[in-house]
């Protein structure tokens, strides 16, 4: 019992001891902290750490501080939203018995360099500056700190605004030569600038035990050195936004430590080999954002330790095996955007620690999996696919984490499962561009929806639902976005004021509503009614109820009346839609001081008026469409101020002016359509370098134009002129991203005439290019510089006044699909090298004055005579027949010569004159000579027996047939 006792007090005092060891923190250690803190410039109110230090406390009590024998060792005041105060006298290089320091996720650099007395902690095994906003050269200093296990100086200079950090001299290799303990570099966003020989043997040969490689966007390149194979104790590699630009070397499957590999937006290309994902040890694995790697899944095996798969946007095919089964510890699978196919596995619905599933833009059939057995689940997206069927509601139930859910662009049909409404944590879904229905029963709105407490974003467009939208839905509290969008719903019940939905989006186009406008409270953000039937007037109070509205549209129904001026007190107001409707009156002219409006479209009314000169010198409009309306008057002016303008369309109106040439200081203009007005005048450019540098469209077409079309503008669009097989050329369209919804966009839209007819074109393709200036009074020949045009897609010069001959270097224009030059006074034959205008479906060359044979070619023989007739010295197919003999062109008329009676064509009198004088030769002498008659019958009938002599026979005295040859003898 006494030999128990002593032991206990034993351990009391023993602890007692360890306590006053590590506890008491030594004065002097203390003193440098207390001053530390003096030192730093930090916000008191954001701290958790630096606000618990203060005098009367034992400092090795202190959050982030740790003690050894009343020495600190550690010092962590990470995320302190510190923004300086440490420089090479700061008293923290004091503690020379550091052995861990985090500095991380501060501002303490602003763009100064790493204190280079960091070198004196000698004993530092552990140092993160990792995001503290240093920047520029790394100090040497850092090498001498030779125990060093783990170094972070990731940097990221967009965190605070700063300059990057550089590894020049010191370079990677002098840095890292004296650091033979190291096992964790972190080098993310700091600038190396190496080749793949360089920095691989560097590492190699200095870091024997190193285990994890972060070198994520250092602007390295490659290629990958085999000495990397050194490293025998590797297990991480983060290699992600560097332009390495290689393919992937099949040595590094021979890592056998390896848990992680991220290679995202490297530049890969080639075949990457199957068998690194076959690595018995690989967790994680990050391919992402290489579009020229090409690739294909194996088998995995057994009880695979694969938990993240992350390839989407790479060029990986083929099936996904059902071997991804076996993975059972797989929790985060995307590989969205690859060309995958087949069905998908059903082994999948065992994969119960899955998290995130993004299958999504690939080319899987089949039904939609079963995902009940992953509880852990949050998100799933199989949006863009090929999957059909039914949704089964026991497919949802067990999912009670869901947060979301796509199955958008598919094929699935019949009725939206109550189940997906059940889900309490479902915050998005997105079941557009389905074949979904509303339940036929009802013939209603989902009524289950009403149970869904969570919902921020729910999309059921592109279906097949019907009725009428409840008005419950707008108090359900969370729902902000909300796509009903074509379907076929009827009609909406109110009232829409004073609800308690935070809804900020709200789009309903394309359905069959009708009645008056709803009007809801100002939160809502983004409104959209375009294509239903609603009617009577706009309410001339509407402004007022649209407070923080910066999309609105109600084009295509049946409005009248007037555009009410409050719409000009929306001031958050960027676009504006009221176009296809059947409005009057005049156009507001506040509108035109509205400093916000980068979208104002009234196309297709009745409009009058004329249009306001009042545009405000902070004026944002992108796009001006007032098309086909009935405004006069002049051209605006003011407009010009409208730096940002990139479409302007004041077709179908009646302006009388001259060309605006102010225009020309607009660089911005795509789209310009002044079609069907009276402008007059020529349009020639009062300056040969102008600034249209993107204009594509262009049409002046039915008006009052005069003089020659000027030649030297011509070459000052280069948007036109760019060859559309050039790598430059991106498949792409204008459009305008509305504030706030960073997936919703504005497309602008136009009319033009294409093959004799007009084409609405949704999206302007800015490829697409088209220069129409017929109808007009244009006088002078064709500027060889159209050929220049090398873009172009549409070309019509028709029913002007141009002379000459048809420039060759038309031919020029590959990509032209529809020209029409008709109704002219062009002479000349038509250019053979037209011919090779392979793409040419339109051409009209009528009613000019043309001469020749037509060109011959495959593309020439598809044309009807209509393109060619009126050119009355045209010849060939399709006007006239060919033959496999030379065809002769009809006779050209002399210019200034007329007859008053028929021509007389001398090759045909030639012939008849010939042939008559021949006749007399021969029967002259035979009417007028006995005995060359005689002669002429006698030689005719010994030709005629000769050819003939079975009918050489004649009858004697007694009626018997005689040869001709005894009728001599006797």
């Amino acid at each position: 019992m006494k030999t128990l006792l002593h032991f206990v007090l034993f351990l009391i005092h023993l602890c007692v001891n360890v306590i006053s060891v590590h506890g008491q923190c030594i004065e002097g250690q203390k003193s440098s902290l207390l001053q530390l803190k003096k030192s730093l410039i930090f916000d008191s109110s954001a701290s958790s750490k630096l606000i618990s230090w203060n005098s009367s406390t034992d400092c090795c009590s202190w959050v982030g501080v740790t003690c050894t024998s009343g020495r600190v060792v550690g010092l962590d005041i990470s995320s302190e939203s510190v923004s300086g105060g440490i420089d090479n006298s700061s008293s923290l290089f004091d503690l020379q018995h550091l052995q861990s320091l985090n500095l991380a996720y501060n501002g303490l650099g602003y763009g100064s360099q790493i204190p280079s007395a960091v070198g004196k902690l000698t004993n530092l095994s552990c140092l993160n500056l990792s995001y503290t906003a240093y920047s520029g050269q790394i100090p040497v200093e850092i090498s001498r700190l030779t125990g060093l296990q783990v170094l972070d100086l990731s940097s990221d200079p967009s965190l605070y605004g700063t300059t990057i950090l550089k590894l020049e001299n010191p370079n990677l290799s002098l840095l890292i030569r004296n650091l033979l303990e190291l096992t964790e570099l972190h080098l993310d966003g700091v600038s190396i600038s190496a080749q793949g020989t360089d920095w691989c043997q560097a590492i190699s040969s200095s870091l024997p035990k190193l285990r994890v490689l972060s070198l994520i966007n250092c602007n390295l390149s490659g290629p990958f050195d085999i000495s990397l194979l050194k490293l025998h104790s590797l297990s991480v590699i983060r290699l992600d936004y560097n332009e390495l630009s290689i393919e992937v070397p099949e040595f590094l499957s021979k890592f056998r430590n390896l848990t992680s590999l991220h290679l995202s937006e490297c530049g890969l290309h080639g075949s990457f080999p199957k068998q690194i994902f076959q690595i018995p040890t690989l967790q994680t694995i990050d391919l992402s954002f290489n579009p020229q790697l090409q690739g294909s899944l194996p088998e995995f095996p057994k009880n695979g330790s694969l938990r993240s798969l992350v390839l989407n946007n790479a060029n990986f095919t083929g099936l996904l095996p059902n071997s991804i089964g076996e993975l059972k510890m797989l929790y985060n699978i995307d590989i969205s955007s690859c060309n995958f196919t087949g069905s998908i596995p059903r082994s999948m619905e065992g994969l119960t620690q899955l998290s995130y599933v993004d299958l999504s833009s690939n080319k899987f059939n089949g039904s939609v999996p079963f995902f009940s057995m992953a509880r852990n689940l949050t998100d799933i997206n199989l949006s863009s696919n090929l999957l059909m069927g039914q949704i089964n509601s026991s497919h949802w139930e067990s999912l009670t984490i869901l947060k979301s859910l796509e199955l958008s662009f598919n094929l699935l049909d019949g009725t939206i499962p109550p189940s997906l409404f059940s889900l309490p944590m479902l915050q998005n879904l997105m079941l557009s561009d389905n074949q979904f229905s509303a339940s036929c029963k009802l013939r209603r709105f989902p009524g289950f929806l009403r149970n869904q407490s969570e919902l921020y974003n729910l999309d059921l467009s592109q279906n097949q639902i019907h009725g009428e939208i409840p008005n419950w839905i707008w108090r359900l509290g969370y729902l902000a976005m909300l796509n009903l969008s074509c379907n076929s719903l009827v009609t909406l019940e109110g009232p829409f004021l004073n609800l308690t939905s935070n809804l900020l989006l709200l789009d309903l186009h394309s359905n069959q509503l009708q009645g008056r406008i709803p009007i809801f409270q100002p939160v809502v953000n983004y409104l959209d009614y375009s294509k239903n039937n609603f009617s009577f007037n706009i309410p001339y109070d509407i402004g007022d109820f649209l407070t923080q509205t910066r999309f609105f549209s109600l084009s295509n129904n049946n409005l009248h009346g007037i555009i009410p001026g409050s719409l000009c007190n929306v001031k958050s107001l960027q676009v504006l839609d009221l176009s296809s409707n059947s409005l009057s009156g005049m156009i507001p002219r506040c509108l035109s001081a509205t400093t916000n409006l980068v979208v104002l479209n009234l196309r297709r009314n009745n409009l009058a008026g004329t249009i306001s000169d009042k545009f405000s010198a902070n004026c944002s409009l992108g796009t001006l469409d007032l098309g086909a309306n009935k405004i006069g008057g002049k051209f605006p002016k003011s407009l010009a101020r409208c730096e940002m303008l990139a479409v302007l369309n004041l077709g179908h109106n009646q302006i009388t002016d001259v060309f605006p040439h102010l225009l020309k200081e607009i660089s911005t203009l795509r789209v310009l359509v002044l079609r069907s007005n009276r402008f007059y005048g020529n349009i020639g450019c009062p300056k040969t370098n102008g600034t249209w540098s993107k204009l594509q469209i262009i049409d002046l077409a039915d008006n009052h134009f005069s003089g020659e079309i000027p030649g030297d503008c011509l070459t000052t669009w280069p948007e036109m002129m760019v060859d559309g097989d050039d790598p430059a050329q991106v498949l792409n369209h204008p459009e305008f991203q509305v504030n706030t919804f960073p997936m919703v966009y504005y497309q602008d839209a136009v009319t033009v005439v294409s093959k004799g007819s007009e084409v609405e074109l949704v999206k302007i393709l800015t490829i697409y290019t088209s220069l129409d200036l017929s109808c007009n009074n244009f006088s002078g020949s064709i500027p060889k510089e159209i050929g220049e045009l090398k873009a172009l897609y549409i070309l019509n010069l028709s029913s002007n006044a141009l002379t000459g001959e048809i420039p060759s270097s038309l031919g020029n224009l590959l990509k032209v699909e529809s020209l029409d030059l008709s109704n002219n006074s062009l002479s000349g034959e038509i250019p053979p090298q037209l011919a090779r205008l392979t793409f040419l479906s339109f051409l009209n060359v009528s009613c000019n004055h043309l001469v020749g044979r037509i060109p011959t070619s495959t593309q020439f023989s598809t044309f009807p005579a209509a393109s060619f007739t009126g050119n009355e010295g045209l010849w060939g197919p399709p006007l006239t027949g060919d033959n496999t003999t030379e065809l002769s062109p009809p006779p050209p008329s002399e210019k200034g010569f007329s007859h008053s009676g028929p021509e007389i064509d001398f090759d045909v009198l030639s012939v008849e004159i010939g042939c008559i004088f021949g006749f007399g030769t021969v029967v002259m002498p035979l009417v007028f000579c006995k005995r060359w008659r005689k002669w002429y019958y006698r030689s005719v009938q010994n030709i005629f027996f000769k050819m003939f002599p079975s009918l050489d026979k004649r009858r004697d005295s007694r009626g018997r047939r005689v040869s001709r040859n005894r009728r001599r003898r006797h």
